[in-house]
């Protein structure tokens, strides 16, 4: 009886194999049946692209589950298509056909399986049941001879380390102190990423701190022990709550050669007919490929690659090699048995030559490569003779190549060679599916990571701040270190900006090293290049010479730090902007170390945003720059010292970037004891505003000097402000005169031209206004303005403001002429700094947002 049941349809497109992959596991995964996952993505991903790679048409797959197990059935809309059944059940079939090893997997895998015909579509079924363990048993493998068991060391340790919701480590046991130098006391309370060594690409593989979420991880990376060595490991990752609901993730680690102590066993092995299905279809080790479920990432399948074809063959070492999309390169990609992983993401163009890879697209056997030396540049150095090397092919399309190489001459022969182009046209397909999984993989996180980093970097327009932040978005994500030279000018020589490593540690003797080398050519013509001349300075034939040279004054561990930092590739981005390089993004990787080129065209990517963006922060730094020169040129100079008077300013310009607004202030001398003193506000804020405001500032002072009294100059001013035309703003002012007595006190002599009230504070609280409103400026052409006079005496305050201190709003409140009057009759006693001081605080507190509008307090004080 069927007690659950799901179905997809999957489009006739070549992404849908992996997609189909991804339904059966979670649907399989939802039910419980962990156990039968593997078989049947296996078995669906074979099917399914039957469907939708030969057959052509669309596949529906659907599971249905029952109390034994599970049966999925694959249905295409391509009926007339038989199958060979037949050859199957016999074990007959023709391995170089295209088809029927679906249904070949079907008979070794499946309890079992069978095709239904309509008239108009094909459905193939198969059914896996669940495995009926003995009471008491979860997991129990067969019984192998004693030199068949995986191999440990006497005593085994096992790394317990426990991780808190913050991924830092609560828990180090003993075990773990052994294996990495480190005593609990050193890594409680760090995180564990500090210690890990695990690579990350931007939308490639899991971080740890995904890793460390999961419910359930297991699999290989790194641990930096106390020596600065990294271990490999293998561990096993359970998260877990406490009685409080506090998660945390318990992790079991042992080093890599040991995986089999926490390694979860695969698929146990065929048996019976199936078994000899598998026989029968020439059994290889590497043909097992097929008959487990591939690694989810491309790296760890093409890994598995190499090891099982240099194993099948009894080889020395083997590699992969990936095609470009224009197929006349190939990028190394995964390697074993070799010194080193120097070569990883190299590239050598396919065409025929020395240094080139001629035998990409045929099969090909080299007896003895010191014959031939050159024939295969990736094993050059590396003491290999004989190699086998077979094509990648899927549709007659060359998408890689894939090598087995021993150190014996003679070694292989056309039989190794038609035995391994056999194996790689059963993975081939597999190959290029997560390839194509992971191509789409990176363009969406290229996708993420330039979006994110263009919103970085758009918000902000300080140069130093782009130049840290373009440098924090290359390290570690896209290289190990970078530099960043930047041009002054159009044609001068690139000067090193800013340098970074993800150690910190080794920026200082970088930035050294880098110091004393030539800058790298700005020539925009060059495009993004290799730079060789950091690892040349750093290279082990001439590292102690060349860094004793260069003077840089480092101890021998830094100087050996540094070398290995440059030591791998570097290359160079000319940041352009504006048709003009502004200046040139380094990137470099460690010893033994290349980029891949979708990482460089990702940096590429970047480094234009990032050229843009330093080239508007330099047009805004000078432009504010220009701007602030010009605004300060409109502010009067230093406050003259009165005798007997008491003076202060506060000013405040509204807008970010202004220090010159709308209103403005001026206390200047008249001729020997007259001082004259203004304060105003043109309509409006910003530039415009402060236009008006020059004019107004100049000409007050030009035409008070001239012996005109107040009336006469501003009458004066009115006209000079209509004569601006559209440009003329109206405007407030409030301008006086003042003449100090020998005896105390001072006598004075206002107009008030629309501008609010000054206020007269005695020293008793008595606050009233000094002088009575007349008309504005700026409006009509006649004006008949009078002059008011006033005397302030020993302890008396003046206070003139401008509107936006009166019309500070809260809501519906404004503080208004009555609130500015209450605020001013309580500074009795107050110096004229304290009083103004005690005005702006009150318009400050009055409501809880910025002032919006420019604001400008003048207060004098006869000193009692």
């Amino acid at each position: 009886m069927i007690t659950a049941r799901a179905a997809a349809i999957f489009e006739p497109v070549g992404r849908s194999v992996a997609t189909a992959r991804g339904f059966v596991r979670d649907t399989l995964q939802g039910w419980g049946l962990a156990d039968l996952i593997e078989d049947a993505v296996v078995l669906t991903s074979e099917l399914v692209t039957n469907a939708v790679v030969h057959a052509g048409t669309s596949a529906e797959v659907r599971c249905l589950r029952d109390e034994q197990g599970v049966r999925v059935e694959v249905v295409d809309r391509h009926p007339e298509r038989e199958l060979p059944l037949a050859e199957v059940s016999r074990g007959r079939l023709d391995l170089n056909s295209e088809g029927g090893r679906g249904l070949l997997l079907c008979a070794a895998l499946a309890s079992r399986w069978g095709v239904d015909y309509t008239a108009a579509e094909k459905c193939v079924w198969f059914r896996l049941d669940q495995q009926v363990l003995p009471v008491g048993t979860r997991l129990a493998g067969p019984v192998i001879p004693i030199e068949a068991l995986p191999v440990s060391e006497t005593r085994t340790r096992v790394a317990v380390v426990q991780v808190d919701r913050a991924d830092t480590i609560t828990v180090w046991n003993d075990d773990a102190r052994d294996l990495f130098g480190y005593t609990a006391e050193q890594v409680v309370s760090k995180p564990l990423a500090d210690l890990a060594a695990w690579p990350q690409t931007p939308g490639t593989g899991t971080g740890i701190a995904e890793a460390l979420a999961f419910s359930r991880w297991e699999g290989s990376y790194g641990l930096r022990d106390s020596d600065g060595r990294t271990v490999p490991v293998y561990a096993c990752h359970l998260r877990v709550r406490d009685a409080h609901g506090e998660p945390s993730t318990v992790c079991l680690i042992v080093r890599d050669q040991e995986r089999a102590i926490l390694q979860s066993p695969s698929r146990g092995p065929v048996h019976g007919s199936a078994a000899d299905a598998l026989d029968r279809a020439g059994g290889d080790p590497l043909d097992a490929l097929i008959g487990t479920p591939p690694p989810d990432d491309l790296d760890g399948l093409l890994q598995r690659t190499v090891e099982r074809a240099r194993d099948m063959l009894d080889g020395d070492a083997a590699f992969l090699l990936l095609a470009t999309d224009d197929e006349t390169e190939l990028e190394v990609r995964a390697t074993t048995g070799l010194p080193s992983a120097r070569q990883r993401f190299a590239r050598v163009p396919v065409e025929t030559g020395s240094g080139r890879y001629g035998s990409a697209r045929m099969p090909s056997v080299h007896e003895d490569l010191a014959i031939s030396p050159g024939a295969v540049p990736l094993l050059s150095g590396t003491g290999m003779h004989a190699v086998v090397t077979v094509p990648l092919k899927v549709e007659g399309r060359l998408t890689g190549s894939l090598g087995v190489a021993s150190e014996t001459p003679g070694r292989y022969s056309n039989a190794e060679a038609l035995r391994l182009q056999f194996a790689a046209d059963r993975i081939a397909l597999a190959v290029e599916s997560a390839r194509l999984t992971e191509l789409e993989r990176l363009r969406r996180g290229s996708l993420a990571f330039l979006v994110e980093a263009s919103e970085l970097l758009a918000g902000t327009l300080d140069r130093n701040q782009t130049l840290a932040l373009m440098a924090q978005m290359t390290v570690p994500t896209l290289a190990t270190w970078c530099a960043v030279y930047t041009s002054h000018d159009p044609g001068s020589e690139p000067v090193l900006s800013y340098v970074l490593h993800e150690d910190e540690d080794r920026i200082d003797g970088i930035k050294a090293l880098l110091e004393r080398l030539d800058p790298p050519d700005p020539d925009i013509g060059l495009g993004v290049r290799p730079w060789p001349t950091p690892a040349d300075a750093a290279s082990d034939t001439t590292l102690r010479s060349s860094l004793r040279s260069l003077e840089l004054g480092l101890p021998p561990s830094t100087r050996s730090a540094t070398a290995s930092a440059v030591g791998g590739e570097t290359v160079v981005l000319p940041l352009v902007a504006r048709n003009r390089v502004i200046g040139l993004l380094v990137l470099g990787k460690p010893t033994g170390e290349r980029f891949r080129q979708d990482i460089l065209e990702l940096a590429e990517d970047l480094s234009r945003r990032a050229a843009l963006a330093l080239d508007n922060a330099r047009l805004y730094s000078e432009r504010t720059a220009i701007s602030q020169s010009l605004q300060r040129s409109l502010l009067p100079p230093e406050l003259p010292d009165i005798d007997g008077v008491d003076v202060e300013v506060i000013y405040r310009a509204a807008g970010e970037g202004n220090e010159v607004g709308g209103d403005f202030y001026d206390v200047f001398p008249i001729r020997e004891g007259a001082y004259g003193f203004a304060i105003g506000d043109v309509c409006g804020t910003g530039p415009l505003a402060a236009a008006v405001t020059g004019l107004a500032r100049h000409a007050l002072r030009l035409l008070a000097r001239e012996g005109l009294g107040g009336p006469a100059v501003l009458e004066r001013l009115n006209a000079a402000i209509l004569e601006e035309g559209p440009r003329a703003r109206f405007l407030t002012l409030l301008y006086g005169e003042l003449w100090p007595q020998p005896k105390g006190g001072a006598l004075l002599k206002m107009v008030c031209a629309g501008h609010p009230l000054p206020l007269r504070l005695t020293p008793d609280g008595t606050v009233s206004p000094a002088a009575s409103p007349q008309p504005l400026l700026g409006v009509m052409d006649d004006l008949e303005l009078y002059e008011q006079s006033a005397t302030l005496n020993p302890g008396d305050v003046l206070l003139c403001v401008t509107d936006g201190v009166t019309e500070r709003r809260e809501g519906t409140r404004m503080l208004g002429d009555d609130g500015l009057a209450d605020v001013l009759s309580s500074c009795t006693g107050l110096t004229a700094g304290a009083v103004a001081a005690r005005v702006l605080r009150a318009v400050e507190r009055f409501a809880s947002d910025a002032p919006s509008d420019d604001m400008a307090i003048l207060t004098l004080r006869i000193p009692e």
